[in-house]
């Protein structure tokens, strides 16, 4: 079994989740995603965030807007709609459940572990 692989689907498994909490924060350019999630050890390709951004704008979970730069073209600023907050909250209970059953098997395993030794 390839570790690389099963590493990478769970990531992508969460990406989007983290993704919706940068942007819940406030308006956001889509680079500050990719520098955000960078500082917290996340890997994003600007290649990657950009299709997703795009499926979470087509979904009405986001919107954007332009915004005029003095250093080159519009910037495209994304903030979450209604839709997307309802949605994100969602999501928040769905990996908080999930982020405790994980923790508590883990947990277990490990106590399991310790007290076979």
């Amino acid at each position: 079994m390839d570790i690389q692989n099963t590493q990478s689907q769970m990531r992508k498994g969460v990406l989007e989740f983290c993704i919706l909490s940068v942007i819940k924060k406030g308006e956001v350019y889509p680079s500050d995603i990719v520098e955000t999630m960078k500082a917290a050890g996340l890997q994003i390709l600007e290649g990657t965030l950009y299709p997703l951004l795009t499926r979470l704008k087509n979904a009405d979970l986001l919107t954007y807007r332009w915004v005029e730069s003095n250093s080159g073209p519009p910037r495209k600023y994304f903030l979450m709609t209604d839709k997307g907050l309802d949605f994100y909250a969602e999501l928040e209970t769905t990996w908080k459940e999930l982020a405790d059953a994980v923790n508590n098997i883990t947990k277990a395993d490990t106590e399991t572990n310790n007290f076979n030794q």
